[in-house]
């Protein structure tokens, strides 16, 4: 049972990087087909999967295609009870559920402000309130995930889950423009910068260039976490 995943840029597509995930972290067997989001090709290369237009796409086995990363998690979900990419537990599930659908549809501020990028850290982005009071509210989410089911592991609610798909790019952007964090914030966001599916991905972006530079910001630049040396 092979699904066919349909992706953009490692260095910016944070949907592609969820898409990648939710395969790759529950073990699910895919082949990843690259398309060109920022050289501007991917609706012709997407043009197969109607009515996808966007990345990431997935297409099923049996032809089914899904446009849109919550839609390809939960169809997951039903098609792979055993891999438990939410919680198994009643409770801790309806909690990862509940975060995980307010990621996918909330964080304006944060989406709108921090694009993703992973291949330095911003020296100097000073955030806005309103992207202080995302992150005040992700951090909420966090800590109550952790304190309440993540007693077992480093991820959300301990062991991996569809929650942490989703939380992954947070965890990025965070680090990418430097965002305050508490100390138990900052553990999980480690947590996913030194996961070894993430460094895979990030390793596999090296090859990625572009001229100019999509997201161009006036400050300095400082090593992603691990390139100091």
């Amino acid at each position: 049972m092979t699904y066919q995943l349909y992706i953009g840029d490692r260095t910016f597509s944070s949907w592609s990087l969820r898409g990648w995930l939710m395969l790759e972290k529950f073990g699910l067997d895919y082949n990843t087909n690259i398309v060109g989001l920022y050289a501007g090709t991917y609706r012709e290369e997407l043009a197969h999967l109607a009515p996808a237009r966007t990345v990431p796409a997935m297409q099923t086995p049996e032809g089914y295609v899904l446009t849109d990363s919550l839609a390809m998690g939960e169809t997951l979900v039903e098609r792979h009870p055993e891999v438990n990419l939410y919680p198994s537990d009643g409770a801790a599930r309806a909690l990862a559920r509940t975060i995980t659908h307010e990621m996918h549809s909330g964080f304006m501020a944060l989406r709108d402000a921090c694009p993703n990028m992973i291949t330095h850290v911003w020296d100097g982005f000073e955030p806005s309130d309103a992207v202080l009071a995302d992150v005040a509210r992700i951090e909420e989410l966090w800590a109550l995930a952790r304190s309440r089911h993540g007693q077992n592991g480093p991820w959300l609610f301990g062991e991996y889950s569809l929650a942490d798909v989703f939380y992954a790019p947070v965890a990025l952007r965070m680090t990418t423009y430097d965002l305050p964090a508490s100390p138990t914030a900052q553990a999980y966001i480690d947590a996913h910068l030194n996961d070894p599916a993430f460094l895979a991905w990030r390793e596999a972006s090296q090859s990625e260039t572009y001229d100019p530079w999509p997201y161009p910001m006036d400050l300095g630049r400082k090593p992603w976490p691990g390139d100091e040396s």
